[in-house]
């Protein structure tokens, strides 16, 4: 595979990169068979890297009376030690202390016993 990475697609490869276009999208540019496996492979080679969007931080919660009253996600984001500890605040999923994406995270279905 290492013939597909000519000078002229890893150029093309680093400037798509750069504009944040799914890996995906990127092997469709690029086109000649490359998967979006390949494209990730060789952005993580190149040492390529990209910003990772952070959440508003609209419902950052600092004291902790407030803390333990408030509905809203309890999905923590950093460290608690430091200024910028939040929690993702968005709607809970009724009887739960997370929103769905979270509980999505959080939690697994049962597995059934096989006898």
């Amino acid at each position: 595979m290492a013939d597909n990475w000519t000078e002229s697609r890893v150029k093309k490869l680093k400037t798509l990169w750069e504009k944040n276009l799914p890996a995906r999208d990127i092997a469709t540019h690029l086109g000649g068979n490359i998967s979006r496996n390949a494209i990730i492979g060789k952005a993580n080679r190149l040492g390529l890297r990209r910003e990772v969007e952070k959440k508003d931080k609209i419902n950052i919660i600092k004291n902790e009376d407030v803390l333990l009253k408030t509905k809203g996600c309890r999905w923590p984001f950093g460290d608690p030690g430091n200024e910028d500890f939040y929690f993702c605040g968005a709607k809970q999923v009724p009887g739960k202390p997370y929103c769905l994406e979270h509980c999505m995270l959080a939690y697994r279905k049962k597995e059934s016993r096989k006898n």
